[in-house]
């Protein structure tokens, strides 16, 4: 930045230039810092320059009409906030993006000094790209790529052990995937956004790290081994293949280019099923739940493969290689490259439709930051004061969730200001207007106020900035130490601003909204299980259950960038974070349900022969439905979560003496459709148990509800 200031200062001579070369410069080196390939990171930096460019000259021809400028921030602040929830290169990209409007609004001059401006921009963008692409261009590894490969390879150490029937290395690596799975979510959760993205491989990624999470909890051994296990070689194949799959995606994820052997996989869940339904009606057994309990393995063995054969999908997708059908088949890379472009608008569409609404955590930011930008904009160009485009800058450098949040960005950032002040007044009062000893120091300070917000604090970023603006003023004007009283008088305007604005939108911050789209995640994945369900009883029409996965991938994603915001809020921290973390979890525990049952419904190929057999469980799946939906409800309206639901054990019992006769006759047909009946009603099972634990977790601090 130094560098370029004193090129656009000393060669180019010209004013306009230098100052658009100095804030390009903080801009594209310290307000954005793009992560993933090299090809992506430069693509990514083109993009921005190129959009930065489009805002500088709207900006200068905006800056003559307040009314004008006021408009165009207004939709333009509300397109770069709102375009975060496509992509996460957006969603980085918009601090910088924004302030290539806010600079040249907020400073009027004619269309006349365009060229100019557009010259320091551009200087400022290629000295970034250059510093960003040649200065330390090896960029450290994607952590949350290695961290899901260190969870991949702890899974598949734990299910080895499990493979081997070694209950002291069981206890051992279950607590080692369990520790590598949480630090995996951990990670997740700390980055600024979710990695996602309409299609691909952020997409990929962030679906990982949901499978993971549910791969060890099927993972999990039983408290005993059954008696009696059906189809033991098989089983034993199929786990050997998936530990297999599970090692393979590993070292895909470390950069490796192996690729999982899906066709072993496959083979071995076909073995699975065709021993399984062989055995079945030559069972001597005494009762529907000892079949049930000899049945158990089989089961935890088809889950675990089918989430394996996820994971490994994943893996692919997440290096950019072409992968299997997935549950959310936007992913998949094996199309052509104009498919895949298609279906990536049509996502981005489809997400963008999806967050506009007032449920959506993207959308409540946006239309607040556009209004507080816009009246930042509309105070800056009428009360005329000098630098007024700090009003902006402070405005925009405060945005939080919520007004208590704002209010306490304003005290560290006047707080950061003051001591800057200090320290600059001070520096000022030592050099005088020296111009060799400004210069010297400013590369100093520059290197401070980058450095500073992320290490030590808010504030101290503040003040490291208020002295790279004494230095940076003074060498442009110099103006001594009343540059000091310009930046907090302008500050403390634009502080003021976002405060007023964030009372006005939505003052009850994340937790309100985090508890309305918890309850919105489980009514839709509910709602998803039972379509599903009634799917693979009664065959019919797909769209149904299609329409229910998309509206639950919608609530999911919503959650899940309420439950960020929520975390990012002081207020969080008087809550019990775990618990709520179980809740978030829990609703997508119901989805990965939801998503399982499509998939026994796809292992019937769509034959609902056994329909009479599987209206047995149409009574667990209301009841289940009901419940989920309760416990949303409770959480919104801070009642007592619902008791679990009874176990229909008598439809159940006609459930296994039904697909017991089903294939103890001699059509084939029907072997598959008793399966995935038997599999569902345990899959459906699985998810009774989890509502007690649930209801627990929904008073999750102090003894106090959630919703509280």
């Amino acid at each position: 930045m130094p560098a370029v200031f004193a090129f656009a200062d000393k060669v180019v001579g010209d004013p306009q230039t230098a100052l658009f070369a100095a804030f390009g410069s903080v801009a594209t080196l310290v307000f954005v810092d793009f992560t993933g390939p090299l090809r992506s990171r430069f693509v990514a930096y083109l993009t921005l320059a190129g959009a930065g460019a489009v805002n500088v000259v709207l900006g200068t021809l905006c800056s003559q009409n307040a009314w004008l400028g006021v408009g165009v921030m207004a939709a333009i602040g509300f397109a770069i906030l709102f375009s975060g929830a496509i992509n996460g290169y957006f969603a980085a990209a918009g601090t910088p993006a924004l302030l290539t409007f806010v600079l040249p609004v907020t400073l009027a001059a004619p269309a006349s000094e365009i060229p100019a401006r557009l010259e320091g921009w551009a200087l400022a963008a290629a000295a970034g790209i250059c510093a960003h692409m040649l200065l330390w261009p090896a960029r450290p590894r994607d952590t949350l790529r290695a961290d899901a490969a260190r969870a991949c390879v702890a899974l598949a150490d734990l299910a080895d052990s499990t493979l081997a029937a070694d209950r002291a290395a069981i206890a051992a690596r279950a607590r080692t995937a369990a520790d590598a799975v949480a630090g995996l979510r951990k990670r997740l959760l700390a980055t600024p956004h979710r990695p996602t993205g309409p299609t691909g491989p952020t997409a990929a990624l962030a679906s990982l790290v949901d499978e993971l999470d549910w791969l060890f909890s099927l993972l999990a051994p039983p408290a005993e081994p059954p008696p009696l296990e059906l189809s033991r070689k098989a089983n034993a194949d199929a786990m050997a293949a998936t530990i297999a799959v599970l090692r393979a995606s590993a070292a895909r994820l470390d950069g490796g280019d192996e690729r999982p052997d899906l066709a072993r996989l496959d083979e071995a869940q076909e073995a699975v099923a065709l021993e399984l339904a062989g055995q079945i009606p030559e069972l001597p057994l005494p009762d529907e739940q000892a079949l049930e309990f000899a049945l158990e393995p089989a089961f935890r063995v088809r889950s675990i493969s089918d989430s394996v054969r996820q994971i490994a999908g994943y893996a692919l997708v997440a290096g950019a290689a072409a992968a299997p059908e997935l549950d959310e088949p936007d992913m998949a890379l094996g199309h052509s490259a104009g498919r895949r472009a298609r279906s990536a608008l049509q996502a981005s569409k489809e997400l963008a439709v999806a967050h506009a609404s007032a449920r959506s955590v993207w959308f409540r930011n946006s239309i607040r930051g556009a209004a507080a930008l816009a009246v930042a904009v509309y105070i800056a160009q009428r009360t005329g004061l000098q630098h007024d485009f700090w009003i902006v800058l402070g405005t925009l450098s405060v945005l939080r969730s919520n007004a208590l949040a704002t209010g306490s960005s304003i005290m560290s950032a006047l707080a950061g200001t003051a001591v800057g002040i200090l320290i600059g007044a001070a520096l000022v009062l030592a050099i005088g207007t020296h111009e060799p000893v400004l210069w010297a120091v400013l590369p100093v300070a520059i290197l401070l106020a980058a450095f500073a917000p992320r290490a030590i604090s808010f504030a101290a970023g503040q003040a490291g900035f208020t002295v790279v603006l004494f230095v940076l003023f003074n060498l442009i004007q110099p103006s001594g130490w009343e540059v000091g009283l310009v930046r907090i008088e302008d500050v403390a305007i634009g502080f003021a601003i976002s405060l007023g604005v964030g009372l006005l939108f939505w003052p009850r911050g994340a937790a309100a909204l985090l508890r309305a789209n918890l309850a919105a995640a489980y009514a839709r994945s509910a709602d998803y299980v039972a379509a599903a369900a009634q799917l693979l009883v009664r065959g019919g029409d797909p769209a149904r259950s299609a329409g229910a996965a998309e509206a639950a991938a919608v609530a999911a994603d919503r959650l899940d960038d309420s439950f960020r915001q929520y975390l990012a809020e002081q207020s969080a921290r008087r809550a019990n974070v775990e618990s709520i973390g179980t809740l978030v979890a829990g609703a997508a525990r119901v989805r990965r349900t939801a998503q399982s049952l499509s998939g026994l419904g796809r292992m019937t190929d769509g034959d609902a022969s056994l329909a009479r057999c599987g209206a047995n469980l149409d009574e667990d799946v209301r009841a289940l439905r009901s419940w989920l939906i309760a416990l949303g409800d409770s959480l919104v309206h801070a009642t007592a979560a619902p008791p679990p639901h009874t176990r229909n054990t008598e439809g159940r019992r006609r459930l296994l003496e039904c697909v017991r006769e089903a294939v103890a006759g001699d059509d084939k047909t029907k072997l598959r459709p008793a399966l995935a009946l038997l599999w569902a009603s345990q899959q459906l099972d699985n998810l009774r148990r989890l509502e007690s634990h649930l209801g627990r977790h929904a008073f999750a601090s102090e003894g106090e509800p959630l919703t509280r």
